[in-house]
């Protein structure tokens, strides 16, 4: 059985509309307003850290090209393996 973290209860201002819409999408999938919130942050947490890498993943590559050989050893070895592919 998982054990349950301890929360702390914060306040924080939302606009009358948002509120609504909320209050009845999180009574639509059967969730408390609550639950709804934490997964809506654990979603934008989630959305930043992956947007985050991919732009370390691009500074990386910008930094370091990836050497022409590699990118036709790639395309050499795909199209061998598509060959071989029943359509």
């Amino acid at each position: 059985m998982a054990r349950s973290r301890a929360k702390k209860i914060i306040q924080v201002p939302i606009e009358d509309d948002l509120l609504e819409r909320i209050d009845e999408t999180a009574g639509m999938v059967a969730e408390s307003r609550a639950a709804f919130i934490r997964e809506a942050c654990r979603q934008r947490l989630k959305s930043l850290k992956a947007r985050e890498l991919e732009r370390r993943y691009t500074e990386g590559y910008r930094k370091k090209p990836e050497d022409t050989e590699w990118g036709e050893m790639g395309l050499k070895l795909l199209a061998a393996r598509l060959a071989r592919e029943k359509w």
